[in-house]
């Protein structure tokens, strides 16, 4: 009998889950670590938001909620809380590579922001995109503002966005139809969806956010049946065919009405456009009851009216730039997506939905390691702990006047530091990346102390004159994320970093890295012209540190910040470029196909142009780096070619 598949993975990122609930007894479920603990309350509305999503696709037969994919596998990230319904771009980020690095081969996110045009910062952005480089569907809520209008995630690229739709495949006025989603929305039932609440009952609630799991669920089945054929799941693919699939609206809707978005979800049809063949009656029937258990509505395939007396349910609202939020869905605040971009036709590539973890020392086997780049900042994470500073630091003299001590002050802080390095323990050090703290770093071991003199003498650099030739612009950072998190005095919270040594430790002396590369060109091209020279190295750091900015957490990622980090081998490796006039054109990396056993080795490609003649080949260069050990390393020799494109 064809059913759900052990061996696809959904990941869930929601409010806490009520996994004592008697709909999951027997479900394969994991709860995964995140900066939100995923316990439970019976009257918060984020726990009743993410018990329902998660139910409607893991809820288990004979049981008071049936869920459409009852057998997946099933990752539970919590991102909203209940004490706050909103969760920032930067934290969606990190929940979406949590679940991509644990397997998943559909994200199901039941939120959004509002947004213009669809726009997203550049976390959200470089999980999104993660998630089409590893062949992982994210499927996220259109949204219940009721207007044409998007939301974030899902208008993001290759994102599936879910609008609402009732029993007779009317949209349901609160459901969003903002244009990106005329190609990239999907219409699945909303209205009267059954799911679990908190503390073993259940509930019917209405919204995009409980469209966006029948979905999710949905695509598993597509996928379930693609490993039972012996094929690679090939969630993108999936993606596809749903799009392709679609039905028109009711009879009662006119032709492309712009609520319909690209149209509704059409199971049946997607099976045949997988499989060749026409669904089977046991199928159907199997399928058909799945999504009518949980919607409560005939999972929309006849004209079997709603219950008007329940009540709508809306979604949590999505993230926020650096402090922007997200917010979560609840009972009283409708929630709304966006919508993906249009379909792509193209063959996707043929890659495996499960990523392969890294293989490491034994030392650091089963640990997530971290390379990221920013700048170093504290907080004291309370006033009391503030106060304590202001007390024991000596009073700081200015211009001949003794004033009281400023613990806020940098100058100040590396100075008390440097006389008593001890007092660094009772610091947050956060790394900050365009002043947004995305991690605490807290140094552990026989070289804590080592660590924390290191991180001492890093502050002291950042506070240098930027013409100084001590002045530090940025730091690096090695560690291991802990799966502890700790609240700073603004209240955010944030992942911790432990470093284990002060291997790795460096800070970017920008000035010092510009004139060593000079140094490097000259000797192997001879004359170099030097404004050329720093504007192209400047570039290079520069493009990394804003435009590729990301969490360094996975291997592509700690590829390209040890890229830039060992800045001595990239001017080597673009001297000749360099010297000839050519200006930093585009950075990318690729899984190597070659690689040392027990490594996990990436391609970093560097694409110069001739800025003043545009038909000139463009030079590209390749370095392999292997990101298997807390610090990277690079292998073999630099391959450099010239490309037309």
């Amino acid at each position: 009998m064809a059913q759900s598949d052990n061996r696809i993975c959904i990941a869930v990122l929601d409010g806490p889950v009520d996994l004592k609930h008697p709909c999951f007894k027997g479900a394969n479920l994991t709860a995964l670590p995140s900066l939100v603990s995923g316990k439970t309350r019976s009257d918060g509305d984020m726990s009743k938001h993410g018990t329902h999503v998660a139910s409607v696709i893991f809820g288990q037969p004979n049981t008071s909620v049936k869920g459409i994919a009852p057998y997946c596998h099933g990752l539970i990230v919590p991102v909203f809380a209940d004490d706050r319904c909103s969760v920032s771009q930067l934290d969606l980020a990190r929940g979406i590579e949590t679940a991509v690095n644990a397997g998943a081969n559909i994200i199901n996110f039941s939120g959004g922001q509002l947004t213009d045009m669809g726009e997203a910062e550049g976390w959200l952005e470089n999980a999104v995109r993660l998630c089409e480089e590893k062949n992982v569907l994210l499927v996220a809520a259109a949204g219940n503002d009721g207007c044409d209008c998007l939301h974030v995630p899902a208008a993001l690229s290759n994102v599936l966005a879910v609008g609402a739709m009732d029993a007779n495949g009317t949209p349901l006025d609160f459901s969003n139809w903002g244009d990106i989603y005329q190609n990239q929305g999907i219409l699945a039932p909303g209205l009267d969806v059954l799911g679990a609440s908190p503390g073993g009952s259940t509930d019917k609630l209405n919204g995009t956010s409980f469209a966006t799991p029948i979905v999710s669920g949905t695509a598993a089945l597509l996928l379930s049946e693609q490993v039972r054929n012996g094929e690679e799941p090939n969630p993108q693919r999936i993606r596809q065919i749903l799009l392709q699939s679609v039905l028109p609206c009711g009879d009662d809707i006119p032709e492309g009405d712009r609520r319909c978005l690209a149209g509704r979800l059409n199971l049946s049809g997607a099976f045949t456009l997988l499989t060749g063949a026409k669904m089977s009656q046991e199928l159907e029937t199997i399928t058909a009851s799945s999504v009518e258990a949980s919607c409560g509505c005939d999972g929309g395939l006849t004209s079997h009216p709603p219950d008007a007396t329940t009540t709508v349910e809306s979604e949590p609202e999505a993230i926020t730039t650096p402090q922007q939020e997200i917010l979560a869905p609840n009972e009283a605040i409708p929630a709304s997506f966006a919508s993906p971009p249009p379909i792509n036709t193209s063959t996707p590539n043929n890659m495996t939905n499960q990523v392969t973890p890294s293989q490491a020392p034994s030392d650091l086997d089963q640990k997530q390691l971290a390379y990221a780049l920013g700048t170093l900042g504290y907080d004291f994470g309370s006033e009391a702990r503030r106060d304590t500073f202001k007390q024991l630091m000596p009073a700081y003299d200015i211009g001949g006047t003794m004033v009281p001590a400023n613990p806020y002050d940098a100058r100040q802080m590396v100075d008390y530091l440097a006389n008593d390095i001890s007092e660094a323990r009772s610091l947050i050090w956060t790394l900050n990346i365009e002043l947004t703290p995305v991690y605490a770093i807290e140094p552990k071991g026989p070289f804590a102390r080592e660590a924390y003199i290191a991180l001492q003498e890093l502050l002291a650099g950042q506070i240098q004159a930027e013409d100084d030739e001590n002045y530090i612009e940025r730091v690096s950072i090695p560690g291991v994320l802990t799966g502890r998190t700790v609240k700073l005095f603004s209240g955010q919270v944030v992942p911790i970093i432990e470093p284990q040594s002060t291997r790795g430790l460096y800070g970017w002396k920008v000035n010092t890295l510009v004139n060593a590369a000079l140094e490097t060109v000259t000797a192997s091209e001879g004359e170099a012209d030097e404004e050329v020279m720093r504007r192209t190295l400047g570039s290079f750091l520069n493009r990394v540190y804003y435009d590729l900015r990301n969490l360094g957490t996975t291997s592509q990622d700690r590829a390209l910040n040890f890229a830039v980090t060992n800045a001595f081998q990239a001017a080597s490796t673009f001297s000749q470029a360099v010297a000839q006039g050519m200006e930093l054109d585009s950075i990318s990396v690729e899984k190597s196909p070659f690689c040392r056993m027990d490594s996990d080795c990436w391609d970093v490609k560097l694409k110069f142009f001739d800025p003043e003649n545009s038909r000139r080949a463009k030079k590209i260069f390749r370095f392999t780096i292997d990101v298997s050990d807390m610090i990277p390393v690079t292998l073999g020799e630099v391959k450099s070619w010239s490309s037309p494109y």
